[in-house]
């Protein structure tokens, strides 16, 4: 996933209202950007500090907030993407490309196929018939300024009903018999491993380890983003 242009280096000041962050630019005039993004983002915002981050730029005047943010720097000098719209096209390109060597593309990527009463990210097959169902979470709860930096990064960042409603639809698609993928885009650049954020939502983990257990399959891998480029990039064990 390429930005054109190049994603512009800015100082986080604030992020309020869910969906609403105010960053400093380098001429220091201060402008207020999107923040896509439904979670806490439990130690990516860190509080009362001023951190570095990025945003991309839309080139789109009647867009209310012209700009983005797309991640931030956090603790242990590590960079987290913070824009959750990304990892399903992240996901997608890489599939496409034929990189991630678990999942074979064959005659492409669907995007928002419905099964039962849930609708997932991804699915591979036909449109009327999909073989594979793919649920794409983002990553990126890491430690804290005052935890060890051992680069195990958790999901997810505050309790999610949501997420646990999608694990038991991946486990009524493994038990139909067709293929259940949560694959975990980890947007951490100090991510050495995943884990599921039980001390968070411990329902959460008891149903991702239940889900293994019935044939759901879990992938994380990594991605790399530079300021004009991000790109998944790296598979990562699974710690349950």
């Amino acid at each position: 996933m390429k930005f054109d242009p190049p994603m512009q280096a800015v100082t986080l000041l604030r992020r309020y209202k869910r969906f609403l962050a105010d960053v400093r630019q380098a001429d220091g005039s201060e402008i207020t950007v999107h923040c896509p993004n439904t979670g806490s983002m439990k130690h990516c915002v860190l509080p009362d500090r001023e951190q570095a981050a990025l945003i991309s730029d839309s080139g789109n005047d009647k867009r209310k907030y012209r700009h983005t943010l797309e991640a931030v720097q956090v603790a242990h000098g590590h960079w987290a993407g913070v824009n959750t719209g990304r990892p399903n096209a992240l996901v997608a390109e890489a599939i496409a490309e034929g990189r991630v060597r678990e999942l074979e593309p064959g005659a492409g990527v669907l995007r928002e196929i419905t099964f039962g009463d849930s609708r997932f990210d991804l699915a591979l097959g036909e449109r009327a018939a999909p073989h594979t169902f793919i649920e794409v979470k983002n990553v990126t709860l890491g430690p804290g300024p005052d935890d060890p930096d051992d680069g195990v990064i958790a999901f997810p960042d505050s309790i999610t009903e949501r997420g646990q409603k999608h694990l038991r639809t991946l486990m009524s698609v493994a038990a139909s018999g067709k293929r259940a993928v949560l694959f975990f885009c980890v947007q951490h650049s100090g991510a050495v491993a995943v884990r599921p954020a039980d001390e968070i939502d411990a329902r959460y983990g008891e149903l991702l380890r239940e889900a293994v257990g019935k044939g759901v399959e879990v992938l994380a891998w990594k991605t790399a983003m530079t300021k004009v480029e991000n790109r998944l990039e790296t598979p990562l064990p699974v710690k349950l």
